[in-house]
């Protein structure tokens, strides 16, 4: 059974356009003795660069509707014991969390389809690959990278789903791929060349800068403008993410940090 409960703090996104983005509560939060608000989680500084884009993206125009909408999802039984807790260190902090699901493990992923997300966020292996086979959209947490203090989102982009060219018909996990990379392309669009809350960074892990030109272009074609790209050629990730240290990574289906 899932439970949802609007967070009355915050003003609600428009529903059309918002990009919807779960996060597990134990993501979010590190759990504390006692009955104070939580410590600071993996996923914590990770929700205050989605707030700061929503911010930007309201200065740049007050009646803007393309903004991230934030669900935080519970499935830990101790934690739903204490929900107010998690209401409660959502207000401490300032977070701007739009709605509360709560529901049994087996659930969660009732949860993400009917809260409409469009991007699922976890630290949970498991977890990410239950949303996957469910056909959402999901992204495995480094605790290294997600955690980084700053004021600017970093998302990186791989290849594969993201940038192969269009097919048709589209699998569903490809389909919520090419559809989330115009809208951050969107929002990315909405700044300029500097001081841009949201960054946007390419990286291609085979081929050589041809294959990467051409990426580039595909991309550019559904409105994607990437502030950085890198062509391994075959060499390995790790290096390069944890120079850049991205928030989150994305690719097909699902992906973490260390390939």
């Amino acid at each position: 059974m899932v439970s949802t409960v609007q967070n009355t703090d915050v003003k609600q996104k428009d529903a059309d356009r918002a990009v919807v983005v779960a996060v597990t509560s134990r993501s979010v939060f590190e759990p504390e003795p006692g009955d104070g608000v939580y410590g600071e989680g993996v996923a914590f500084k990770l929700l205050q660069a989605l707030q700061k884009v929503n911010e930007r993206l309201l200065e740049e125009n007050p009646s803007e509707s393309l903004l991230f909408d934030v669900v935080l999802i519970t499935t830990d039984t101790e934690q739903q014991q204490h929900s107010n807790r998690i209401i409660t260190s959502t207000r401490h902090y300032g977070l701007e969390i739009s709605r509360f699901s709560f529901c049994a493990e087996e659930d969660f992923t009732e949860s993400l389809v009917q809260n409409h997300v469009h991007l699922f966020l976890t630290t949970d292996q498991h977890e990410a690959q239950q949303a996957s086979q469910s056909g959402v959209l999901c992204a495995l947490l480094d605790p290294l990278t997600a955690s980084c203090q700053s004021d600017q989102l970093r998302v990186m982009f791989c290849e594969d789903d993201v940038i192969k060219p269009d097919t048709s018909p589209l699998p569903g996990r490809q389909q919520a791929n090419q559809t989330l990379s115009c809208q951050l392309g969107e929002m990315r669009g909405r700044f300029g060349l500097v001081d841009s809350p949201l960054s946007l960074v390419l990286v291609t892990s085979h081929g050589n800068r041809q294959s990467c030109g051409v990426a580039m272009r595909t991309l550019r074609s559904r409105g994607v403008t990437m502030d950085e790209a890198y062509c391994l050629a075959g060499a390995p990730r790790g290096p390069i993410v944890s120079l850049l240290q991205p928030h989150f990574l994305l690719s097909d289906g699902c992906s973490g940090m260390e390939e």
